[in-house]
Parts: structure tokens; C-alpha cells; sequence
């Protein structure tokens, strides 16, 4: 199993975080830390292969957890996770060396596209102990584009309720049929909805009526675990 330590100082977004982790297969949660100096600790005690690290912490910032694990020299890769979208600590993240960079909020789909990339090069460079550069060009051609990360104003909690709402109907719903289902507002559900058909998670089709415009309809189309 891949160890995961999870640093974020709200109980319930640590706890969906890790709820997330569970859910994927291979990888389990090795803890939870909640400030920057238990994440340090943490990480030297626990020894995680992954590190989910927020940047807004109680005590230390994320950039400076994460320049104190690569001065401790442990053995450990951090998916930065955080609502910090200014291009200097992006880029501070990525200088820092981080796997990749999730903005909040997002959909399980995101997360699993980078735990399934870090998968990826844990078994890969885990049994070589030289590559060849077509290893070396199947883990970097691999990484994922996190491209499932929620529009602002949409939320990874809704999101998942709308999904499951949408992956359990026996047919096509519409927005009203999905909100009701939900127990959302109809133009709640349906910027939801309109969001998964964009991103291919969802088809579309139109019923036409008598009068008016036609209804649209949705179905969940993504096979995979993420999804």
C-alpha cells in the first residue's frame, strides 16, 4: 500500500481528503496533521510515500513545510492541495519540487489522476535501479493534466453528489429530475451537469416537446474508478 499523510487544519476537508485516499485503490492513510509542525513531525515518525500538503497552515506555511522536508532529506513525494492560486507560490511549490499542484475545489477525478501518476513512478522506479531513457520517457510522458478541477463557485462535495445521482439513474435525467433527486436548486444541479458534459463525464441529448425549447437531458458516461 501506498502511505499517505494528509496536512490540512479543516477537520472536514482533511476528512473528505482522506475519504478520497481510501477510496483509490493501492493507497491508505497513514495520518492526518493539522499544522505545519505536526506535519514535520509527522512525516519523520510516519515515513509516508505521498505527502497532500496545504499551503494555508495555523503556524508555518505550506512552502516552508515543504522546504524543511527536503532539507530533512526524507524519502517523500507532496502533492501540493490548496485554495493558494497566486502564480508565486505556484511556482514556489514547483521549485520546491512538488509532484503536482491542485487548486481547491476539485473532484475526486482530479485527485485520482495524480495518486493514480504517483502510482505510476513509485512501482516503475521502485525496482530499477537504472533507466533507460523509455523509462524515463513513460514517467514524465504519464503525467496526468488535472484537468477535472471544478470551475470557481462549484464545490468537490456537490460535485460528487451530483455524480452519484447521475451514475445511479436508469436513464437520462434532466436538471429538474437531477436537482430533486439531489435536493439541490435546478440551477445549482444544472452548472454541475453542464460542467460533467464538458468535461466528457456526461452526455447530452435533447428531447424536443410541443412549444418552447427543447429539454436537456444528461447521462453519466465516465467507466473509470475515479468516476
Amino acid at each position: 500500500m501506498i502511505r499517505v499523510l494528509i496536512v490540512d487544519d479543516d477537520f472536514m476537508v482533511a476528512k473528505v481528503h482522506s475519504g478520497y485516499v481510501s477510496k483509490t485503490p493501492g493507497f491508505a492513510v497513514a495520518g492526518v496533521a493539522r499544522t505545519g509542525a505536526d506535519a514535520l513531525r509527522m512525516i519523520g515518525e510516519l515515513r509516508p510515500d505521498l505527502v497532500l500538503l496545504d499551503i494555508y497552515l495555523p503556524d508555518i506555511d505550506g512552502l516552508s513545510v515543504l522546504r524543511g522536508i527536503r532539507e530533512s532529506a526524507e524519502a517523500t513525494d507532496v502533492v501540493v492541495i490548496s485554495a493558494a492560486d497566486d502564480v508565486d507560490t505556484i511556482r514556489a511549490a514547483m521549485r520546491g519540487g512538488v509532484l503536482h499542484y491542485l487548486i481547491k475545489p476539485f473532484t475526486y477525478g482530479a485527485l485520482y489522476d495524480q495518486l493514480q501518476h504517483f502510482a505510476v513512478l513509485h512501482t516503475k522506479l521502485g525496482v530499477l535501479s537504472r533507466a533507460a531513457q523509455s523509462d524515463v520517457d513513460q514517467v514524465f510522458a504519464g503525467r496526468p493534466r488535472g484537468s477535472a478541477t471544478l470551475p470557481k463557485g462549484l464545490t468537490a462535495q456537490t460535485a460528487e453528489l451530483v455524480a452519484g445521482v447521475l451514475r445511479a439513474a436508469e436513464s437520462d435525467l434532466s436538471a429538474q429530475e437531477c436537482a430533486d433527486a439531489a435536493a439541490l436548486s435546478r440551477v445549482s444541479a444544472r452548472r454541475y451537469l453542464e460542467h460533467f458534459a464538458e468535461t466528457d463525464r456526461a452526455e447530452v441529448r435533447l428531447r424536443y416537446g410541443g412549444t418552447g425549447r427543447p429539454e436537456r437531458r444528461y447521462r453519466w458516461i465516465a467507466a473509470d474508478p475515479r468516476q
